[in-house]
Formats: structure tokens, sequence, C-alpha cells
């Protein structure tokens, strides 16, 4: 898609929502989370473009400093489907679980979380490196073995309704999952419609569950996360541009102990909590979305993590990946704004360096075929399991 076919706009979208918000300063938090921090010291164009977008709030450069300040993160607003809410406030102070008591067959946490082991099995030990962020063309010799963030899928399997008169086949179909996952070592974890948490892949080892796939913190770069992230997966199917989780809410009290659990034991920071959605590319055409599960409809605030579809998708900003008229169809509001925002940041990137963004794209394209050799170990997508 070119970039005037390319629907919407990033400042009718921040508009849009900052318009729904009452308070004044839960309005100034919001723009905040939309306007990189960096745009409130500049002078240039760019920041004057920032500011139009906004509604011309300058007082918005006086709560950003006092924010960050405090080291207060604030989520955006939630979609469309809750505008009354306000924004949640998110620290990235780890939670605290331990192990109360393992047995042969399962493991309970302090936070009420059981696992069970039935299924556990090997394949080989994770081993990754990262790329430096503010240098993505150096490698970075250190070869790591503990994960540092979390993908989350679903199984895209079919879906029986959830009702007492159809527990049998719930149950019937829950095992037959599992037992495909395993089989395909598809996930590390798996949580079926019930809230029961199943150890496929041992957290030692990867998981087949990401393939190509592009993330980053402040800190460093992740390509073919395989290696790098523990793979999730609930037993679900999502529907384009779906905004509400289509999980029960056993499912979603798992999922929030499971990731307590994780991030305690391997200090995965929460924005390195994402969805599959969010990093799944193919390099053969330079495109993002490849896997599109859980694309704009991850309750994130309800998994005790930070709104990161508030965030520029790193596969543009990285490498320059694009994206196309599929791919808007099915991302959602959510999901497409991150693109937006990672659009934007290319183009003040490319100013910067006195190219055009074209010309930057291809570089950033060029540099990721450059890194992708080096990085093929654990890259073949992951298999899910078949309608």
């Amino acid at each position: 898609m070119t970039q005037r076919q390319k629907p919407g706009g990033f400042r009718l979208w921040v508009e849009w929502r900052a318009g729904r918000i009452e308070d004044p300063v839960s309005r100034l938090r919001y723009l905040q989370t939309v306007a990189p921090e960096r745009s409130a010291v500049r002078t240039g164009r760019s920041t004057l473009r920032r500011a139009g977008a906004i509604g011309g709030l300058a007082a918005v450069v006086v709560v950003s400093s006092f924010l960050v300040r405090a080291k207060i993160r604030v989520e955006p607003p939630p979609t469309h489907a809750r505008q009354a809410e306000a924004p949640v406030l998110w620290s990235e102070d780890l939670p605290q679980v331990w192990l109360v008591e393992r047995t042969a067959d399962s493991e309970t946490y302090s936070n009420g979380l059981r696992v069970d082991n039935r299924y556990a099995i090997s394949t080989h030990p994770r081993s990754f490196r990262a790329l430096p962020a503010d240098r993505p063309e150096q490698d970075d010799e250190t070869r790591r073995t503990e994960p540092v963030g979390i993908v989350f899928h679903t199984t895209e399997s079919l879906q029986a309704p959830f009702e007492a008169d159809q527990n049998q086949v719930l149950k019937q179909v829950a095992e037959s999952i599992v037992e495909f996952v395993r089989r395909h070592r598809a996930y590390n974890f798996l949580i079926d419609r019930f809230g029961r948490v199943y150890r496929i892949v041992q957290e030692s080892d990867a998981a087949d569950h990401a393939g190509y796939s592009v993330w980053s913190d402040a800190e460093w770069i992740y390509v073919n996360l395989n290696e790098s992230f523990l793979g999730v997966s609930f037993e679900a199917k999502t529907q384009p541009g779906q905004e509400e989780p289509a999980v029960s809410p056993a499912q979603v009290r798992a999922a929030a102990t499971l990731t307590e659990m994780l991030r305690s034991r391997y200090k995965i920071r929460g924005v390195n909590c994402v969805t599959h959605a969010q990093v799944s590319v193919n390099p053969s055409n330079m495109l993002v979305g490849w896997h599109t599960d859980w694309a704009s409809s991850f309750p994130f605030e309800k998994l005790g993590l930070p709104d990161n579809y508030a965030r520029p998708l790193p596969a543009l900003t990285a490498f320059g990946f694009e994206y196309d008229e599929t791919f808007v169809r099915l991302a959602g509001t959510r999901l497409y704004a991150g693109v937006e925002m990672a659009e934007e940041r290319l183009r003040e990137q490319a100013a910067e360096r006195g190219l055009t963004f074209e010309a930057y794209r291809k570089t950033l394209q060029r540099l990721y075929r450059e890194k992708i050799g080096r990085f093929q170990h654990g890259a073949s997508e992951g298999v899910e399991p078949e309608e």
C-alpha cells in the first residue's frame, strides 16, 4: 500500500480519543502517552506538527515533564467500547510470586497459580543474542539463556459453546489441543477454556511459537522470538478487527497469575509482554502481520500489564517493515494505532538523517536482511492447531 492509500490518520485518531475524556488532567495524561517524550523538548517542524495533532495544548509539556520525573506510566484510555473508564496508572514494579508446592504432576504458587506439568517436554536450550537499540547495526556478543519477554497467542481452533451442557465436548477438545500443541512443541504454556494452565515446553527451552518476529524495548531489539521470548497461548479464536477478548473469565484470571509468576521468576519487563500480531513479520515481502492473533483485543490491563498497543510497532521503526490492506482489515483500531505512531517516528528519524522517508525505510530493510542470517536459529514459523 502506498502512503497516499493508507487510511485514517494519527492526528484524527488522537483527537477522537482525547475528545472523549472529560477530565482535563486525565486528557493531558493521555496526550502525554501518545506523544514521544523527546517531542516535548524539540522546536522543529515535527514538534509543531505533533502539537497541532493534540489540539495545540502547550500545557502537555508541563504535564509530560512531571509524569516523567515521577516515573509514572499512564496508559491511554481503552477503546470506544469502554470510553467511560479512566486511564490506568501502571508501574514497572515486578510481582513477588514464589513456589509453594511441587508434586510429580503440578506446581502451586503463592498467587494461586496451579501449573499442570504432566505434558511438559524439552526441545533445545534457548540461546540468543540481541541488537543494541541505539546501534542495531552492531551485534551484542553476549549469548543469553533466560527469557526476556512473553508472546501471547491464540490457538485459533474451533470453539464449542462455553456452556454447562457442553462440558464433555469442551474437555475433549481441550485434551486434543494439548496433545496437538505438545506434538508440535508450539508453546511454552497453554491455557484452556476452563482456565487450566499446562506447561508444554520447559521455560529453559525454546518453543516453536513466534517464528520470524521483531520486538524491542528501550535497550535491545529482539529478532526471531522463539529463543528470547516465552510463548503463552489461549485456547481461543479471534475475528478480524476484534477489540473485545474472546476468552473466558477463567482464562483471564489464569493468564494474570501465570504472567505474574513468569515476570517474577525471570524479571520480565511489562513492555516485553506482547501479542503475536504485534511481533509477527514476513521477510519475503517485508510486511508485518504474517500472523494476527490477538490483533487488537488482548486484555493487557487485566493481566497487570501496560497497554503495549499504544507503542510504535518496532518492526517498522527498527527495520522499515510495511503493511498492506489485509493487515489493515485484520488489525483493528488498537494495533493499527501502533503502526501510525511507528510511521510518524520513521518520518522524524528520516528527517534527522537528511533522508526521504522511502530512502530511510529501504536503508532499514537492508539492515534487517543483513542481520536475519545471523538469527536463523529457531526462525521457522510457529505451528498452530488445525481447524
